[in-house]
């Protein structure tokens, strides 16, 4: 059965975070570029292999890279910035790109559509023009995987999706359409001579596209698909508009998602009447519960009365990079709820079992029985639930007016966002409690420790406002899912979420409800220390929903508005213990947003309802404060505001003023902090540079509604560049103040 099922992708990181430790170790110079690299095929391999032994004949090619695929495709078609062209060493320009150094900011990055995963942003201009082509990457992995004994299927982004997602205006997309495509054109025809097939990933095509947008699909395809046998994949929604385009060009054949996309029933009848082989996106390629092969059965049986299966073959979703790698390592998990998922080695066997049974006719073995998640008690509280219990006691003049007279801060008061840089050494301490080593006494001791250090070291750099530094959480969703009934945690369950970033999101299997307090005793502790305000710092509902993998036998916002409760019930805990400014961090809110138009409303309406109820207990003189990253926020302006937090930041260092522009525009009256350096760069910005932010900032909100804060928290960071960046930041902030 030659090409009956394939896939977009397959996890990177390696089944025990490999190419993750070889990264890091190659940036620290423990390693050299060829063991980084030896490291890199080895995990390869390893990765074709799992994909031939399940009946893939043709294995995933460059969906392999050292930090990112949309920054390996700006380094093949000529796309890398003017600005880092200084760098001779193409491997250092490349990391460089990626992380910065002393004299580059590194590219400005953002999600991946509504996923979890981070890409690095192509930056365009008026006067861009594109290098050479860089083939060499592609080419040796395919010619690798040849000398291994497997055939390759390229994966490749596309070009409507490469200039939707670059960071440059409409007419420069306009303007650099054409260079655009010949630069796609000369590499298709060198990777041509393979004699493989490519799969253009477009997945921008299912972002409500407009008929300008369907134009370019044309005349990209009408030059593109001549080159070999060219697909084009689309994932995450319904792709019915690029179908209809897509037919009439002479690709070879579509990847459409019928897992997320079920309007793509639609196209149904359109496809029939066309040549082209149709990949069915049917397994999930980015959640982690078991398919329900006879429901996918049924679905694929009814693609068949339209369309012959000789046309047919069947695929994941998307990339399987979204999801964690193997399950054969959850020996800790129990068994009713491991019984309920699948991971990608999982997936892999899911695609090959519904394959024979689609193409033979053979029949699936008996459905699962699924395991009971609900909780009475729950359901019967979200059933209670009255408007009042969404809305803030006072409006924000009277709580701000409140704040300022028991908090007494100055003009630009400095802050960090929530978490301190997590040494070997506390995460080794943390790992002993864990597994027994080490007492519960020992443990909080050494904690309280690292919580005193962290206390006295902000006080002595003159921060504003506190934090406690998070020392007792390993992650900042997982930390509070442990505590939170209906979340299960998978031991190895890592999936990458940029570079060498990796997260182990929760498993949201059930009801959510909080037993007991998460947070109160180690903020009281903190607070202790110090007589300057201390943050008590929360994850908001919203961030924790879509940062998990979330159950699908109920709706999304039945099971927000379960986590809102338990956040509220521990922002009434913390307030009650004299903590009264309360971060509630919201960074995955804009993540969840559909990627159609017309269902953002609802979306909107039940996260704002999640915030609000897990907030909206706080008193007049409980400040909220909430964090927000990696979001554009001209869209989502108004439902900001909804929120009705006191203090937001937000993450602009790697934009300028740009974001912070949209808040003027609107009359935004709450306070703003904008973060004044980026995090995720290893580089130590200097006190000048940070004035200079600062003061662009000032330009377009008064100092009397601006926080000065980075961008992001700092647990990635070391303690040395954290050290000297915060105290850069607070002479900037002390230097800028004097200038009033």
């Amino acid at each position: 059965m030659k090409n009956k099922i394939t896939v977009l992708g397959f996890p990177r990181i390696g089944e025990k975070r490999e190419l993750k430790t070889a990264l890091e170790n190659y940036w620290k110079g423990i390693i050299s570029l060829n063991e980084l690299h030896s490291v890199a095929t080895e995990l390869r391999v390893r990765h074709w292999k799992l994909q031939h032994d399940s009946g893939i004949d043709q294995v995933a090619i460059n969906d392999f890279s050292l930090y990112d695929n949309m920054l390996d495709l700006m380094v093949t078609i000529g796309a890398e910035p003017e600005r880092f062209s200084d760098i001779v060493d193409p491997t250092q320009r490349y990391f460089t790109m990626a992380r910065g150094d002393e004299t580059h900011t590194a590219l400005e990055m953002t999600k991946w559509f509504n996923t979890n995963y981070h890409y690095l942003v192509p930056e365009l201009h008026n006067t861009f023009s594109f290098g050479k082509i860089n083939s060499d990457k592609i080419i040796n992995e395919y010619n690798e995987a040849k000398a291994n004994g497997y055939e390759g299927r390229i994966q490749l982004i596309g070009p409507i999706t490469f200039l939707a997602l670059s960071k440059c205006s409409e007419e420069v997309r306009a303007q650099l359409f054409d260079s655009l495509l010949n630069q796609y054109a000369a590499l298709l025809e060198i990777l041509q001579n393979l004699g493989t097939d490519i799969i253009l990933h477009e997945p921008s095509l299912v972002c409500d596209p407009t008929p300008n947008d369907l134009s370019l699909v044309k005349i990209a395809y009408d030059k593109l698909g001549r080159f070999g046998k060219i697909w084009v994949a689309t994932y995450f929604e319904h792709s019915t508009e690029a179908t209809a385009v897509l037919v009439n060009t002479p690709i070879y054949g579509l990847v459409i998602d019928f897992v997320h996309g079920d309007k793509n029933q639609k196209s149904l009848e359109l496809l029939s009447k066309s040549d082209k082989h149709v990949a069915i996106g049917i397994i999930n390629g980015r959640n982690v519960w078991r398919n329900d092969l006879h429901h996918s059965l049924a679905i694929l049986t009814e693609i068949a009365s339209f369309i012959p299966k000789e046309r047919l073959s069947l695929s994941t979703s998307c990339s399987l990079l979204h999801v964690p790698y193997s399950l054969k390592h959850e020996n800790a998990l129990k068994e009713e709820v491991k019984g309920l998922l699948s991971f990608a080695e999982e997936k892999l066997t899911e695609l090959s079992t519904l394959s024979h049974a689609f193409f033979t006719g053979q029949p699936l073995a008996a459905r699962l029985t699924n395991t009971t998640r609900t909780d009475e008690a729950v359901q019967k509280r979200l059933m209670n639930l009255t408007a009042n219990d969404y809305k803030r006691s006072y409006p924000f003049a009277l709580r701000q007016e409140a704040a300022h007279d028991l908090f007494d801060l100055p003009l630009l008061p400095t802050t960090t966002i929530g978490s301190f840089p997590q040494t070997s050494e506390i995460r080794q301490t943390r790992q002993e409690f864990k597994k027994g080593i080490i007492t519960k006494e020992q443990y909080e001791s050494a904690m309280k420790e690292a919580i005193k250090e962290c206390v006295a070291f902000q006080e002595s750099v003159d921060l504003d406002v506190l934090v406690h530094g998070e020392f007792e959480r390993n992650d900042m969703v997982e930390y509070f899912g442990e505590q939170l009934n209906g979340f299960a945690f998978s031991s190895n369950g890592w999936v990458q979420s940029y570079g060498s970033r990796c997260v182990k999101p929760p498993l949201l299997y059930g009801d959510v409800s909080r037993p007991k307090a998460m947070t109160v005793e180690w903020s009281v502790f903190a607070q202790s220390l110090t007589k300057r305000p201390m943050k008590g710092m929360l994850t908001g509902p919203v961030t924790i929903l879509n940062w998990s993998f979330v159950r699908d036998d109920q709706p999304r916002s039945t099971t927000a508005l379960q986590i809102a409760l338990a956040i509220r019930d521990e922002v009434e805990d913390l307030q009650r213990a004299g903590i009264k400014m309360i971060q509630v961090d919201e960074a995955a809110f804009k993540e969840g947003y559909p990627l159609r138009y017309k269902d953002r409303a609802a979306y909107e309406k039940w996260a704002l309802e999640s915030f609000l109820l897990s907030t909206a207990v706080a008193k007049r003189d409980t400040q909220i404060h909430t964090h927000m990253c990696y979001s554009e926020f001209t869209d989502i302006i108004k439902t900001i505001e909804a929120m009705d937090a006191d203090v937001i930041s937000i993450e602009t260092s790697r934009s300028g003023n740009r974001l912070l522009k949209i808040f003027a525009a609107v009359g935004y009256q709450q306070e703003v902090g904008p973060g004044v350096y980026d995090i995720h760069s290893p580089r130590v910005p200097s006190v000048q540079e940070m004035e200079k932010q600062i003061h662009a900032l000032l330009e377009v909100l008064p100092a009397k509604q601006l926080w000065i804060n980075p961008d992001c928290g700092l647990k990635t960071r070391g303690w040395s560049e954290t050290a000297a960046s915060l105290k850069n930041m607070v002479q900037a902030t002390k230097a800028v103040r004097a200038t009033f």
